[in-house]
């Protein structure tokens, strides 16, 4: 479940925070490929600012949220 995790939030990434492939790249190759530790190596690289990284948590927390169905 974390490799699917994973890939939707490099997907997230890319696609809503428009972070480059060549960036991303380098911070999978200096974390442990968490969920957790991407987004601040990501930061202490530089690659992302603080606004951005508020928004990949506020991401991971609500990814992280089960749906719940009402009926």
């Amino acid at each position: 479940m974390e490799a699917i995790r994973l890939r939707k939030l490099v997907n997230f990434l890319q696609e809503e925070l428009k972070i480059p492939a060549n960036s991303l790249s380098l911070a999978l190759q200096h974390c442990e490929q968490s969920t957790t530790s991407l987004p601040m190596t990501l930061w202490q690289y530089g690659l992302v600012s603080l606004n951005q990284l508020e928004k990949i948590f506020d991401w991971l927390e609500t990814a992280a949220t089960p749906v719940s169905l009402h009926y």
